[in-house]
């Protein structure tokens, strides 16, 4: 439902658009490999693999396609991590429609969309000194978020596709490469951040 609004919204609001729709990280790559598309929209919050992935293998695979990611989570959640990572821009799709539209319209144009409460955040977080989190890599980057969110390991295993084992092994490596032991500082880290929720 939400594509498929998407999909009206644009087609009202760009003009005459070819679309194609993709629910895994497996079939938004089938279908970037198989035409020369003007605008990627991303969701980080794909089943499987994460979103954040996907950005860092559309940036290196096909650099010349823009990416917009709408998503549900909040842009002082994620916007950061995704512009860093390559992201033309980040919106909210629980926000106005009008900010998706105009955000679409700006990056077809060349340019980048951030709203003012996620510039002031940038700034903030430049101002301070980049945090510590630049150095994980997508998967662990997932695995804090959602620890940070108070899931058990068991529970982001389910949520990321992964094995209760693995996604240890990435809480473990996030630990090493922070400085931090517990699911508390970690929490901590994250929300003083602003990487969660």
């Amino acid at each position: 439902m939400a594509r498929e609004g998407l999909r009206a919204l644009l087609a009202r609001g760009v003009g005459e658009c070819t679309f194609q729709e993709a629910a895994s990280y497996e079939e938004a790559v089938e279908h970037l490999a198989t035409g020369e598309w003007d605008l990627a929209l991303l969701d980080v919050d794909l089943p499987g693999r994460s979103g954040l992935e996907l950005l860092g293998e559309i940036r290196r695979k096909w650099p010349s396609v823009p990416v917009l990611v709408v998503s549900a989570s909040h842009e002082l959640d994620l916007g950061t991590p995704c512009l860093r990572r390559g992201a033309a821009g980040y919106v909210c799709k629980k926000g106005p429609a009008a900010d998706v539209l105009l955000a679409v319209q700006k990056v077809l144009g060349g340019g980048h969309y951030v709203s003012a409460d996620l510039a002031a955040h940038v700034a903030r977080l430049a101002a301070a000194g980049a945090p510590r989190s630049r150095r994980l890599s997508a998967r662990e980057f997932d695995v804090l978020r959602l620890v940070a969110k108070g899931l058990s390991l068991g529970e982001v295993a389910a949520k990321l596709g992964l094995s209760e084992k693995t996604v240890a092994t990435y809480r473990a490596r996030v630990g090493v490469k922070l400085g931090l032991s517990s699911n508390v500082e970690l929490t901590r880290y994250a929300l003083k951040n602003g990487l969660a929720d």
